[in-house]
């Protein structure tokens, strides 16, 4: 699956705003150290922008800035050929149609390596539009099932259950993770001490109001 297949996927942007706060929200509870978690969301990265995120600790990430003008996707793999590393540049056609609203993202400094995009897939939906774009690539032979990372990196974007968030949860901590809990949590209702505590009983509700207020999560 490629970013192109990906975006035939993606929700509508308010959706997929929400989706990545029940990602942080809940590995907030599963990891309280925000260094060791995979998604995070800022609801005030910057003045009218929040950004969700992905990192997997060994290389890969996604970035996804939210704003007036829409929302902006960015993915890197590491191994994929597409690498702007292996090429010596942005692999053709990933960047290049990015509308104007969207440029500063392109050039952002934190998702860039002294001025070179970190990026092999790339999407974007502008206010309004009806759907989810990316550009025309031509992709390497050789790694037809995910030449972009796109696959693995946008997973539980295109999985959005609450059964593929606790198979995800449970393979990547390794402890049982509550269903009931997750679907709590998947439906936008405010964090009690009992869900807390079902899917971490290590920390309390309290310890969480400095990530609820971060990621904007209901408040209890």
């Amino acid at each position: 699956m490629t970013v192109q297949d990906v975006a035939r996927r993606l929700p509508g942007i308010a959706v997929l705003r929400e989706h990545c706060r029940f990602l942080a929200m809940l590995e907030a509870v599963l990891c309280p150290e925000w260094a060791y978690r995979y998604h995070s969301f800022d609801d005030h990265w910057a003045e009218g922008e929040s950004m969700a995120s992905m990192r997997n600790g060994s290389g890969d990430d996604y970035s996804i800035v939210l704003s007036g003008a829409g929302a902006y996707v960015r993915g890197f793999d590491h191994e994929s050929p597409m690498s702007p590393y292996v090429e010596d540049g942005v692999w053709p056609g990933v960047l290049d149609e990015v509308p104007g609203g969207f440029q500063a993202y392109v050039k952002e400094p934190a998702f860039s390596d002294d001025g070179l995009p970190r990026v092999t897939a790339c999407m974007w939906r502008e206010a309004g539009d009806g759907g989810w774009r990316t550009g025309a690539i031509d992709f390497p032979e050789g790694r037809t099932d995910d030449p972009d990372g796109a696959d693995f990196l946008f997973e539980l974007l295109v999985e959005r259950s609450a059964e593929a968030f606790q198979e995800w949860a449970q393979d990547c901590y390794e402890v049982p993770v509550d269903l009931e809990a997750v679907r709590h949590v998947f439906s936008s209702r405010p964090l009690t001490a009992e869900v807390v505590r079902a899917l971490n009983s290590e920390i309390t509700l309290a310890d969480l109001a400095r990530d609820i207020a971060e990621i904007g999560y209901p408040r209890p």
